[in-house]
C-alpha cells in the first residue's frame, strides 16, 4: 500500500472551503425543509380532503423518488421552463429543502399527533380557534417532542448533501473530486473527507445527545 498524506496537505483550504460550504447548505436547506414541512404536515392533517390529498401527494412523491433525480430536475429541468439558468447553490438548497420537507412533514405530523387530544380540547374550551389553538398549545409542545427526530433529519440532511457535487457546487466531496484530479490520488482525499463528514456529525450528534437530556431533565421536574 503506498499511502502519502503529504501530497493533499497543500490543499486544506479546499477541505476548509468544502466543510463550510456543506455547513452553510446543510443548515439554509434545514431551515426551509422544517418550514415546509410544517406547511405540507397541516395540509395533510387537514380535514379538508383536496388539502389533505395534495399533503399526502406531496410527501409520497417525494420519498419515493431519489434526491438525485429531483436535484437534477430543479438544476437542469427548471431553466428549460423558465427560460432561465439557475445558480448551482440555490438550486441545491431548493432540491435538499423539497426533499427534506416531506420527511420533516411526516416527523411533525407524529409529534402533534402525539400531543394528547384533551391538549386541544381545553384550549377550545377556553375559547380559542382551532388555528390559534395549534399556534399556541398543539406546535410547541409537538416541537419539543420531535426535536430529537429532527436533529436526526439534520445528520442525514448533512450526509446526503454530499449529491450536490453532481451540479458543480464547490462542497466537500466536489473539493476532494478537485483534488484528485490535481494530484491523481483517490484514496488519501476520499479517506479526509470522510473523517470531515465524521467529525461533523459526530460534533452535531452531542449537541443532540446533550439537548435530550436537557429536555428530559426538564420534563422530570
Amino acid at each position: 500500500m503506498n499511502l502519502d498524506f503529504s501530497r493533499i496537505s497543500s490543499y486544506s483550504p479546499l477541505f476548509v472551503k468544502g466543510a463550510v460550504t456543506t455547513i452553510e447548505l446543510t443548515l439554509v436547506s434545514v431551515i426551509f425543509g422544517i418550514i415546509l414541512g410544517l406547511v405540507v404536515a397541516l395540509l395533510k392533517m387537514s380535514s379538508f380532503k383536496p388539502l389533505s390529498f395534495i399533503g399526502s401527494a406531496y410527501v409520497e412523491l417525494i420519498r419515493g423518488t431519489p434526491l438525485l433525480v429531483q436535484l437534477y430536475i430543479v438544476y437542469y429541468g427548471l431553466p428549460q421552463l423558465i427560460g432561465q439558468d439557475i445558480p448551482s447553490f440555490p438550486a441545491a438548497v431548493a432540491a435538499l429543502s423539497i426533499n427534506s420537507g416531506a420527511y420533516v412533514a411526516e416527523i411533525i405530523r407524529a409529534g402533534i399527533q402525539a400531543v394528547d387530544y384533551g391538549q386541544m380540547e381545553a384550549a377550545r374550551s377556553l375559547g380559542m380557534s382551532y388555528g390559534l389553538a395549534m399556534r399556541f398549545v398543539i406546535i410547541p409542545q409537538a416541537i419539543k417532542n420531535i426535536l430529537p427526530a429532527l436533529g436526526n433529519e439534520f445528520v442525514a440532511l448533512l450526509k446526503e448533501s454530499a449529491a450536490v457535487s453532481v451540479i458543480s457546487m464547490s462542497d466537500l466531496m466536489r473539493q476532494a473530486d478537485i483534488i484528485r484530479a490535481a494530484t491523481y490520488t483517490a484514496f488519501e482525499p476520499l479517506i479526509v473527507v470522510a473523517l470531515i463528514y465524521f467529525v461533523m456529525t459526530y460534533i452535531f450528534s452531542t449537541f443532540q445527545r446533550i439537548l435530550e437530556r436537557r429536555l428530559k431533565a426538564s420534563d422530570s421536574r
